[in-house]
């Protein structure tokens, strides 16, 4: 039994990620400040889900509140992970309100690694990064070992900081680290902001449905449950020191990329309706295509995504009309 810390515990991402570690039998200790960037019902249901659990203790801080965070250390000397997956979220979003990014992505950040210098027998630190940070690369699978500086949106360039943040930490104090570049997760208790849900909403509601880049895009969309499976492999595979430090950098993703109108015809044949699509131009900050090399996380922690976007989206489809009582 170990003692995690996982940030944005009430998140889509952070939520399963702690379903899985209580049913493994560990002690977990939940972060989130339930902010309202979505809708805030769907993650207090997510929470009181959570808190049946007699192994999970919640807090709601925020993350760059240097002083509630730190309490941690002394309220939980025995801390081994922290799975750190708080974040502001979203590509467009940073465009309109850029600051809570520096405040929660930035600084939260940091202060998460102050955090691991306070913690005795903290073992690995695991943080969650974007394939957002590819940007505007064109080079084709995207592999941990290309550059990335040319971000093109700032909510990419804070994840890049993010990365940088923690290879000096893990320099300067041996904090082993690991950074997880995801690419477009699904599934159930998923995102509002999400395609899967956006596209879900719109047929159900008959509304019209915007598709960027005329639906010219194609996307690695990955299912929560193989997303889950490689962030706690991950938090077992701790990096060995190699030249400086002890940081690794991971692409999380499904290993076959999606054509976006094949995903949306694929939703619609499992919702049994058509949609009312409007297609539209590139919006600033998105790119047309991400596709994940996996070959380091397959290797290493035995990375394998297994749920095809027919399977997980008729799951996702079961759990958006249970909630929504359609």
């Amino acid at each position: 039994m170990k003692t995690y810390i996982v940030t944005g515990a009430a998140g889509f991402i952070g939520y399963h990620t702690c379903l899985q570690l209580l049913e493994q039998g560990h002690i977990v200790i939940g972060i989130d400040n339930l902010n309202p960037y979505y809708d805030v019902e769907l993650k207090k249901r997510r929470l009181a889900n959570l808190q049946q659990q007699k192994s999970f203790c919640f807090y709601p801080y925020n993350i760059q509140d240097k002083d509630d965070i730190f309490s941690l250390a002394e309220k939980y000397p025995n801390i081994t992970h922290i799975i750190h997956l708080a974040a502001q979220a979203g590509v467009r979003y940073s465009i309109e309100h850029p600051f809570s990014y520096g405040e929660s992505n930035l600084m939260g950040h940091l202060t998460l690694l102050e955090l691991c210098r306070r913690l005795n027998k903290l073992e690995h630190f695991i943080y969650a990064s974007s394939s957002s940070v590819y940007g505007a690369n064109t080079k084709l699978p995207f592999s941990v070992e290309d550059r990335v500086d040319h971000p093109i949106s700032l909510y990419a360039a804070t994840k890049k900081s993010c990365e940088l943040m923690s290879d000096c930490y893990s320099s300067l104090y041996n904090i082993p680290c690991t950074g997880l570049r995801f690419f477009t997760v699904y599934g159930p208790w998923g995102r509002p902001d999400m395609a899967a849900f956006i596209f879900t909403k719109a047929i159900y509601t008959d509304q019209e449905m915007p598709v960027f880049n005329q639906g010219k895009m194609r996307r690695n969309f990955t299912y929560i449950d193989d997303i889950v499976s490689g962030v706690l492999g991950c938090a077992q595979h701790i990096p060995k020191k190699i030249g400086h430090n002890r940081h690794k950098i991971y692409n999380l993703g499904n290993n076959k990329s999606e054509e976006l109108m094949h995903f949306i015809h694929t939703l619609e044949d499992v919702i049994g309706k058509k949609a009312n699509i409007r297609f539209e131009p590139m919006q600033p900050g998105d790119v047309k295509e991400t596709i994940a090399d996996i070959t380091s996380s397959e290797k290493d922690f035995g990375f394998t995504p297994k749920t095809n976007i027919d399977i997980g989206l008729k799951n996702f489809v079961d759990w958006y009309k249970k909630y929504y009582d359609i």
